[in-house]
């Protein structure tokens, strides 16, 4: 990588308003991003906002919001004008999961398997990164950025939940940031975070899935026919996948006048966000990473769950 956030700056240094945007229903990692990267511009002398489509919905997003101190707000708090400049990050222009808004694309910050648009001036997209926060992590250090104890904390939590700890796709610069952190973060704080991922009220969707998950040969799937968030299903994926015979885990909820997935994989020979792309192939839309990968239908008729069921096995090769 030779991409140089000088660049971004140069940008952005005469624009009066700026806008982050993260990717709807933010999780952890695009939280911390926008926040780590907020901090970022404000060294460079400029001022920005933070902001997101949809709900924020899980405990570790709404504790690093308050604990943090992070400034974001819903998309209905703020009047975006067409030239306001708004940088995306963990997330792309054109992605089905960022909403489009007024104002001008000048910047997309991403680790996600994302096609780049030949209209945005900066696009820095490292697919083989565990976590967004990485990438912005990269940042402070190489423009000798003196961190403080929130944002060096914020970006670590991002690391941590989108690598699963470093027990999923991470690079070597994910440690390696992760290590430049640490001497400024609230272990504390972290660890709390960490393991307070679900609250008393989401122990149903638990307690259903226990006992009606099907597990196929190395197949796990699960329909779970209420409102679930995409960030409290890919926590009950992650779980799923722990199960030692099971190497594909695929969860779908409702959520938000749509039908969600969850998708995990741990077996080479099935790619994730492959699988998912061909599953939802004329009904929806999906993608991701190999070992992690997410999807929806928007048109909630189209949703066939013994239809959709088989098409996972047959794409598994069952």
């Amino acid at each position: 990588m030779n991409i140089k956030p000088e660049l971004l700056i140069n940008i952005l240094r005469n624009d009066k308003v700026v806008y982050i945007q993260t990717h709807d229903f933010p999780d952890p990692d695009a939280i911390a991003a926008a926040f780590g990267l907020q901090y970022f511009l404000e060294e460079k002398g400029i001022e920005s906002t933070i902001f997101y489509e949809g709900e924020v919905q899980t405990n570790p997003v709404e504790t690093m919001i308050e604990a943090l101190e992070i400034k974001i707000k819903n998309i209905d708090e703020i009047n975006i004008r067409d030239k306001d400049k708004i940088i995306i990050v963990d997330g792309c222009k054109g992605n089905k999961n960022v909403t489009n808004q007024n104002g001008e694309i000048v910047a997309i910050i991403d680790h996600h398997q994302d096609e780049a648009p030949d209209d945005v001036p900066y696009i820095d997209i490292r697919s083989d990164y565990g976590s967004c926060s990485t990438i912005v992590a990269i940042y402070l250090k190489e423009e000798n950025i003196n961190l403080n104890t929130s944002v060096a904390t914020a970006l670590a939590i991002g690391i941590h939940i989108d690598t699963n700890s470093f027990r999923r796709r991470f690079n070597h610069k994910d440690l390696e940031m992760y290590s430049f952190l640490h001497e400024k973060i609230d272990n504390d704080l972290l660890g709390s975070i960490l393991l307070n991922n679900i609250s008393q009220k989401e122990l149903i969707v638990y307690e259903k899935a226990l006992k009606e998950i099907k597990i196929d040969k190395k197949f796990a799937f699960y329909h779970y026919p209420e409102e679930c968030s995409q960030n409290l299903l890919g926590i009950f994926a992650n779980f799923f996948l722990s199960i030692k015979e099971v190497e594909f885990v695929a969860l779908v909820a409702h959520s938000d006048n749509k039908i969600i997935f969850s998708i995990r994989s741990e077996n080479l020979e099935w790619n994730a966000a492959h699988i998912i792309k061909r599953v939802l192939k004329d009904v929806g839309s999906g993608g991701g990473h190999r070992d992690m990968a997410g999807g929806a239908i928007r048109n909630i008729p189209l949703f066939k769950e013994e239809e959709i069921f088989q098409r996972f096995k047959d794409q598994l090769g069952f």
